[in-house]
């Protein structure tokens, strides 16, 4: 008899560890996502953007590296870090040989700034229409970038992207086929920081709309941002798993490229060690 009710009285504490809440802590996290038009409006105005924002991670679009004069061939990702004290990753799309060996190659595509440290880096291949040939063909080419980022002991997967921008639909239809090939079966913590070329309702956007959520509230009014002079679209997203929850949205209706950048803030739900 003793045994049984020993055995019974384990039972039931395991059942009850079996069934009690895992203990978690919330960590804040604030994102952005913004298309910088490669410092058009001047580096220095998309660096007060961001520094005013304060953001955490932030997902960046057509960036130059040494990629000509528009933008005095500078090293755009470097000195976004500079400039916000934050660390930098580029993943170009296009890689030009420059005409002086001595010099480095022209580059142009994604980035990502965070002020966690970034503990890996890949630069993915999805298919494209190059801007850089005159007849081009969908063909796999980079800047599909992903950035495993340390928040605080929780490693977070961040992917930063840029989207056909041609009306047919038909390339990010298989740019995000490809996106989610590459983002696999993992259900880890995950943002994607984009710009989409779409607006949330496109057919084209429903497969990842199905496994990230949009994190502008439809409430909230149409989150304008393109184009920043005279906003009518919104193209811009941070899209997020199911690890976080949103706290607040908005856009920086400020000018300092033909894009406004999107700002979450986030809460992270973590399990305590």
């Amino acid at each position: 008899m003793r045994y049984t009710r020993l055995a019974a009285a384990l039972s039931l504490l395991t059942a009850a560890c079996a069934s009690a809440p895992v203990a978690t802590r919330e960590q804040p996290l604030r994102v952005m996502s913004y298309n910088i038009q490669y410092g058009n409006e001047g580096l220095d105005s998309v660096i007060a953007v961001v520094r005013a924002e304060r953001p955490d991670i932030v997902g960046l679009q057509e960036l130059d590296v040494h990629w000509g004069e528009r933008s005095s061939f500078v090293n755009q990702a470097e000195l976004l870090a500079k400039g916000t004290g934050m660390e930098s990753r580029f993943a170009p799309i296009y890689r030009i040989p420059n005409a002086d060996p001595t010099k480095p190659p022209r580059e142009f595509g994604v980035g990502v700034l965070s002020r966690y440290p970034i503990v890996s880096f890949r630069n993915h291949v999805i298919a494209r229409l190059s801007t850089q040939e005159e007849n081009p063909v969908p063909k796999p080419l980079p800047g599909f970038l992903e950035a495993t980022i340390d928040v605080n002991g929780t490693k977070v997967r961040v992917f930063a992207v840029h989207l056909d921008y041609r009306p047919d639909p038909k390339v990010r239809v298989q740019q995000v086929s490809d996106m989610l090939a590459v983002m696999g079966a993992s259900t880890g913590p995950t943002l994607m920081l984009g710009d989409m070329n779409a607006p949330p309702d496109a057919s084209e956007l429903v497969p990842l709309l199905q496994r990230l959520r949009d994190t502008w509230p439809s409430k909230q009014g149409p989150g304008l941002t393109y184009s920043a002079k005279t906003p009518v679209k919104r193209i811009d997203y941070v899209l997020i798993s199911d690890a976080f929850r949103v706290s607040k949205t908005w856009v920086t209706q400020v000018y300092a490229s033909d894009h406004f950048p999107v700002v979450v803030n986030l809460v992270l739900t973590k399990p305590l060690q």
